[in-house]
């Protein structure tokens, strides 16, 4: 790797060129199945019926088509983010691709935006916020938990190359932390996390006046809770609901027609805006009644919101020291490899071994 992409890890010089020592390369085949690989000078390739060494592709300009030494044929391009998120190792679900997008363009992330973010999970929003707001932005993420924290760290360094300059990951509660946080300071929020409205006033004080808040919730209770406390909040404008979902197109000849398979519900996005200081929102001339006590409907906080009461399945301790001890792994041997200490290239299967029952990551999405 050259100079100028080890002093500045995340600037464009990592991302153009041609491909070097140490760098993560995608390989797809005429398929569309792809397998990412690290370059390494003595290195080999090996899949089913395919092999050849990865020293071919070093100094090779991105695009570059392999030929196996058995006749298969590969297309070599640098990772995208959506694939690199989507085969790294994590904990806690991430974000999709089809979600982050919304985020960034509808929530309005901009070049040098200050930015909170909460929780960080496996870093999967992080990275594409990191992107956003570039290294002269700023980004406050806070984890609840440790071990999500470590995972988030290694793939975010393994992702742009070493620590992001704008980039603060902060291990707390975000009731405890945004006390010490400053008021009025972030221009966007970011909220990923069960219960999201147990911290809207917080949220709110450290917002600028018509700052944007996005929270990401996996259910329909969570989304009715989230509008509805928004509104009692009297401190945001009316809040915007939406999903999204994403369906591939089969294109051959005139055989033209929807994939089978699509990536259907993950999440819903609400977002909403800060109001100036002393006003409050226009209010509606109806509004639906809210449901008699001890009805359904009656929201019952008493014992908090659990993973389960989210739909949620629960991580064991087991998968989440694996996921931990690989993720810190390969990083470690990312950054010895980039010293020429470790020839052996990181290779990751072209389905990630993380993947969670009911989610849909293939590659070739």
């Amino acid at each position: 790797m050259s100079e100028t992409t080890q002093t500045t890890p995340c600037g464009p010089a990592s991302r153009r060129g041609p491909f070097r020592i140490g760098e993560r390369v995608r390989l797809q085949n005429a398929q569309g199945r792809a397998y990412t690989v690290t370059l390494t000078e003595k290195g080999w390739f090996n899949v089913n019926k395919a092999s050849f060494p990865l020293g071919d592709l070093i100094g090779a300009p991105e695009g570059t088509v392999v030929t196996s030494r058995e006749g298969r044929e590969f297309v070599a391009m640098r990772p995208r983010l959506q694939d690199y998120s989507l085969q790294m190792p994590r904990g806690a679900t991430i974000i999709y691709p089809k979600d982050t997008g919304q985020i960034i363009g509808l929530a309005d992330i901009f070049e040098g935006a200050r930015v909170l973010e909460a929780g960080a999970g496996s870093g999967a929003m992080s990275m594409a916020l990191l992107a956003a707001v570039g290294v002269n932005g700023h980004l406050t993420s806070v984890e609840l938990r440790e071990e999500f924290a470590d995972i988030a760290a290694a793939n975010v360094e393994l992702w742009f190359g070493g620590a992001h300059p704008a980039w603060e990951l902060i291990v707390d509660d975000l009731a405890q932390r945004a006390r010490t946080l400053p008021r009025g300071y972030y221009d966007r929020c970011v909220l990923d996390m069960l219960a999201p409205w147990e911290h809207l006033q917080a949220v709110a004080d450290l917002l600028a006046p018509g700052g944007v808040l996005v929270a990401y919730v996996a259910t329909v209770t969570q989304m009715s809770r989230l509008v509805e406390d928004l509104r009692l909040t009297e401190r945001f404008s009316e809040p915007e609901s939406w999903e999204t979902i994403q369906r591939a197109w089969h294109v051959e000849g005139l055989a033209v027609r929807p994939e089978h398979s699509m990536v259907g519900h993950t999440g819903f996005l609400v977002m909403a805006r800060t109001l100036a200081p002393g006003c409050r929102p226009p209010r509606k001339k109806t509004r639906p009644q809210k449901a008699a006590e001890g009805k359904a409907g009656q929201w019952d906080d008493t014992e908090g919101w659990s993973e389960s009461d989210a739909g949620q399945k629960p991580i064991s301790a087991k998968k989440l020291r694996r996921v931990r001890r690989d993720a810190v792994a390969r990083r470690g041997r990312w950054s010895s490899g980039m010293a020429g200490e470790d020839p052996t290239p990181l290779a990751a299967s072209p389905r990630s071994t993380y993947d969670k029952e009911g989610e849909t990551t293939k590659e070739d999405l």
